[in-house]
């Protein structure tokens, strides 16, 4: 059933939503507003499908397993630079009210997953989910991060039901597959994507005058994301380099100065 949530807010959006008697919710550590004090709050390091979600297992070597498994979970968005635990939020008097927000100024989406699917999305994106939805890190390198030279982090979403995410400005909706199939944005750009998707990273340009003008002081790096295929795709309309260099700026600290892109640096 689906996840009964409104998305409230401009500028700042938050998620409200109303549980039903024994419903839960689940978020990332740090993405927690407010909530009834029918709903109860828990903290786990295990994800909803990791053992800890769900019902004990007996006997010495099932709590072996349960907590190898919350191990390699908790190890592995630690080197994915996630939180290490989720907070769990379940109404245990009728129905209860928790809130949610991400942690920039920017929009949130509800996807709903029907199991046929599952979505990605960057690093972050994650706000909460209903229960049935499992959270999982996808490492995607070598072929798709060969032509950057990098590899990339992803948020995966699976089963059904209802996941929040938030990303920063506005959003822009859009499918490759009415653009000729594919489209290339800036790698800061992309909160999430539908499974079926090909997400890569290209040079901008080669080893020539034009290339390292676009790198030098187009302000893009070296390297620019590519989707492909049919599918929806969520982008956004500001990067946190963008804002990071905009705040520096207007604390006196901008080092960018007239190059942008590969030879800008932080303020120290």
């Amino acid at each position: 059933m689906t996840l009964q949530q409104e998305i409230v807010g401009n500028a700042m959006q938050m998620a409200v939503v109303n549980l039903r008697l024994g419903q839960t919710v689940y978020c990332e550590a740090g993405k927690f507003l407010f909530k009834t004090t029918n709903v109860t709050m828990e903290t786990r390091l295990s994800g909803p499908s990791g053992g800890g979600g769900g019902g004990q297992q007996s006997g010495m070597g099932g709590m072996l397993r349960q907590a190898v498994g919350t191990a390699m979970q908790a190890g592995q968005r630690a080197l994915a630079g996630e939180s290490l635990a989720f907070q769990y939020f379940t109404s245990t008097g009728g129905e209860g009210t928790v809130g949610f927000a991400g942690v920039l100024p920017g929009e949130m989406r509800a996807l709903e997953l029907d199991g046929t699917r599952a979505w990605f999305a960057e690093k972050d994106a994650f706000v909460a989910a209903e229960s049935t939805v499992q959270f999982g890190i996808a490492f995607q390198g070598g072929r798709t991060g060969r032509s950057g030279g990098e590899g990339f982090v992803l948020e995966k979403f699976t089963g059904h039901g209802t996941v929040i995410i938030a990303g920063a400005g506005n959003f822009i909706d859009l499918n490759p597959a009415d653009f000729g199939g594919r489209v290339e944005v800036d790698t800061g750009c992309v909160v999430a994507f539908e499974e079926g998707i090909q997400y890569g990273v290209q040079r901008i340009g080669g080893l020539n005058r034009q290339g390292l003008m676009n790198a030098v002081f187009g302000g893009e790096g070296l390297s620019l994301a590519t989707l492909e295929g049919n599918g929806r795709v969520i982008l956004q309309s500001l990067t946190i380099e963008s804002l990071a260099n905009a705040l520096r700026k207007a604390q006196g600290g901008d080092k960018q100065g007239p190059t942008g892109g590969l030879f800008s640096t932080s303020a120290g």
